[in-house]
């Protein structure tokens, strides 16, 4: 074993992670805490900021404690994207709840911006067709209606940013104030063929340059830890960062397109490599993957706001303890009896966007059972899936040979072969539960010289088996039951 051992943080929407891995990539130690999030208004989504930090100082003191004389060579952190935190320069506290990536509160600024026929020139610069997804409309949100941020900008102590550029200013002592280009590319105020943020977005979206983090490839040493900052010493460089969908697709070992992985989270990701900067036909995004040094690696990308946690909805909803046992009541079907669910439950993402879409169930009888609406459920993840996979296919203008999937749901076989039956693709899914830890820890080590070889994940591969009848009859269900779901 390397006597080299790497930190990853990975902080997500629903649990914030700290993984030992060691120069060979192979995990030592895990630690894990969990997140909340509030919805205090429809459409609003808010975690506490300080509540972010205190989770990756827990989870960094459960490994600090069983190191057992392990040196730390260096720290990766990979991130929820999105999520737009705001703090004070000076005091290092926040100035509002963190808002998150689900939040769309800022829908009504993004449609007077796009009667304004910018939108063409917004796509043009970062890949990204207007949405409140990304932080650039939640910013100016804020800086239109919060006082105390509009303060804080005029005298130039606002700090505006991703979670990766709140934890490295929280880790470095608030010495260092930069993002890398993966979380960058995610803003809509970075443009992606500059490698810069761009002056005329930040006018249009309202917002001074000044707030925003030094933009950075993302296997830069971003800075150090600081001293009585967590229990870790004084010293250890952070070596990499990237937004926690990138760094999937690093861990999936995926170096060239070709290959397309969904990452099955709270929301869904699905990314595939390009060989050059492209923009989408077909609803997706273009984005950057990441960069290693001057070399910029381009991806498409498909968003989907909620996926997995569709199912711990539906759960909760019909009175079930959790996702597992909807799994179990859905596979006491055969079919789903003609019930569809889109779960449209903060508006539609990818190849969708309809910020306005609600959800529903249709196709309902009295012969249709709470087994069929859970069934329904773990369709509607996987056909969400299917219809950003198939945009991919068209705006790449070829097929795709199979899915690589990971998160936290894909460890559930009857969803990766129901995502199997309806792709009619095989489905590979990584055997790492800590996959984005693992690509972000990767990218350090190889930043650092210590990487051992590329990531090799295991995968299980789940072989399509069901007829075209079937599919076929699923699927249009589920485009009849979305044209009802959309605002339009």
């Amino acid at each position: 074993m390397s006597a080299a051992f790497l930190l990853a943080i990975d902080q997500g929407t629903t649990n914030t992670k700290a993984v030992l891995v060691d120069g060979a990539g192979r995990i030592v130690l895990t630690a894990s805490a969990p997140m909340t999030s509030a919805y205090p208004h429809p459409g609003w989504a808010e975690q506490s900021a300080d509540d972010i930090w205190a989770t990756v100082a827990a989870v960094i003191a459960d490994i600090a404690a069983r190191l057992d004389g392990r040196t730390i060579a260096a720290i990766a952190i990979t991130n929820q994207r999105e999520t737009l935190v705001t703090w004070d320069r000076i005091t290092r506290r926040p100035v509002t709840p963190a808002i998150l990536w689900q939040c769309r509160r800022s829908a009504e600024d993004c449609d007077a911006i796009r009667a304004t026929g910018a939108d063409a020139g917004i796509v043009e610069a970062t890949g990204l067709s207007l949405n409140p997804l990304f932080p650039a409309s939640k910013l100016g949100w804020l800086l239109k209606r919060n006082a105390d941020v509009k303060v804080l900008a005029d005298s130039g102590r606002l700090a505006a940013g991703t979670v990766d550029s709140w934890l490295l200013y929280q880790l470095t002592g608030a010495k260092r104030f930069a993002t890398d280009h993966s979380n960058a590319s995610r803003t809509q105020l970075f443009n992606t063929a500059t490698l810069s943020w761009d002056a005329d977005l930040c006018r249009l979206f309202g917002v001074p340059i000044a707030c925003l983090p030094e933009a950075l490839p993302s296997d830069s040493r971003f800075g150090e830890t600081a001293a009585g900052v967590t229990t870790l010493p004084a010293g250890i460089p952070i070596h990499a960062m990237m937004g926690d969908s990138h760094a999937a697709l690093y861990g999936h070992g995926v170096r060239a397109p070709g290959a397309v992985k969904a990452t099955y989270g709270t929301g869904s990701s699905l990314m595939t490599l390009t060989p050059t900067r492209v923009a989408s036909r077909h609803g997706l995004s273009g984005t950057i993957a990441w960069s290693r040094g001057a070399r910029t690696a381009y991806a498409l990308e498909g968003n989907i706001t909620v996926s997995a946690q569709a199912a711990s909805f539906m759960a909760k909803l019909i009175g079930l303890k959790g996702a597992p046992e909807l799994s179990d009541l859905a596979r006491t079907v055969s079919t789903s009896n003609g019930v569809a669910f889109v779960p449209a439950l903060a508006g539609l993402g990818a190849p969708h966007w309809d910020d306005y879409a609600t959800g529903l169930v249709t196709g309902m009888t009295l012969s249709t059972t709470p087994a069929h609406v859970a069934r329904a459920t773990f369709e509607a993840i996987a056909l969400q899936i299917y219809d950003v996979f198939t945009a991919m296919e068209q705006d790449i203008g070829a097929p795709l040979e199979a899915l690589l999937a990971d998160g936290g749901a894909s460890a559930n076989p009857f969803l990766m072969q129901l995502q199997a039956d309806i792709l009619a693709k095989p489905v590979n899914r990584s055997d790492v539960a800590e996959l984005s830890a693992i690509g972000v820890a990767a990218m350090a080590a190889s930043a650092l010289g210590l990487a051992a070889g590329e990531p090799a994940a295991a995968h299980a591969i789940f072989e399509p088996a069901a007829g075209t009848a079937w599919r076929d009859t699923v699927i249009a269900g589920w485009h009849a039951a979305i044209a009802r779901a959309k605002s339009g």
